[in-house]
């Protein structure tokens, strides 16, 4: 039987034995509603709230604020800021709907890979996406923007390959792509000894080093593939329709809360 794999958007394999994933991501906002703000007037003997009561308020609306405006520039990557190289090697902290795991990325293993997700990190752009591709004992797939404007932003950044150091082997991260050099935002975790991806041009470009069995492991897998294969997601859909059609279809999915750069180590 032809390995499935990391597979693409329109939900077909490829001629080669990896069909690899083409779909593009960015930062997941979480669905809105429509709500109307109701100013309701204080009763005579009501309190009025104290200064340390309102500075309080205050910050919180100001870091609400400032998370949102940090959001925006994700829909227009400067191309500048895309070409700035990573550390030596760096580690990510994932807090997810699961619970927390730490990732620590190697340039020397994948140069362009490692720079891309430094980025990404840095930019808070995996805060709120789901992990929409589970197979149980084989990956858990991720990065897939929840934010449509987002997505679409991210479409033309590919980078080029990467020559495999490293095996896709449990625990480590590599970047879905559709072809040679699409490699843009998606990636996966491996949940087993996945080497036959290596000859297929998947770089490894970093590793689970806490939380693989207590947080990874857990990931909700009930969906599985794809429709029709599995029960899962359609990475299309989740292109056009964000968020909003993982939420109201698949509620279930697991998904990252933020995702920061903790360390820096350079030679």
């Amino acid at each position: 039987m032809r390995d499935a794999g990391v597979r693409g958007r329109d939900g077909r394999d490829a001629a080669r034995p990896i069909a690899r994933a083409r779909t593009h991501g960015g930062v997941a906002f979480p669905a809105m509603t429509n709500h109307r703000l109701v100013h309701a007037s204080r009763p005579p003997d009501a309190k009025r709230p104290s200064r340390a009561h309102r500075a309080f308020a205050g910050l919180v609306i100001a870091a609400a604020i400032g998370a949102c405006a940090t959001r925006y520039p994700l829909a227009k990557p400067e191309p500048t800021r895309l070409e700035t190289q990573s550390p030596d090697s760096f580690t990510i902290r994932f807090v997810t709907s699961r619970g927390p795991f730490d990732v620590r990325v190697h340039r020397d293993w994948s140069p362009r890979g490692a720079d891309r997700v430094y980025y990404l990190a840095r930019a808070k752009f995996f805060d709120g996406v789901r992990f929409f591709r589970v197979v149980d004992k084989f990956v858990a797939q991720f990065g897939l923007s929840g934010d449509t404007a987002v997505s679409r932003a991210w479409r033309s950044t590919s980078i080029q390959d990467d020559v495999p150091v490293k095996s896709n082997v449990r625990g480590t991260l590599s970047f879905a792509a559709g072809g040679p050099n699409t490699r843009t935002t998606q990636m996966y975790i491996n949940f087993g000894d996945n080497s036959r991806l290596d000859r297929t041009g998947f770089a490894v470009f970093g590793q689970v080093i806490a939380g693989m069995d207590a947080v990874v492991d857990s990931i909700h897998h009930g969906y599985g593939e794809g429709a029709p294969r599995g029960q899962g997601p359609m990475q299309d859909r989740i292109g056009r329709e964000g968020n909003a059609y993982l939420i109201r279809g698949f509620p279930k999915l697991d998904y990252v809360i933020t995702a920061r750069v903790t360390k820096e180590w350079k030679r």
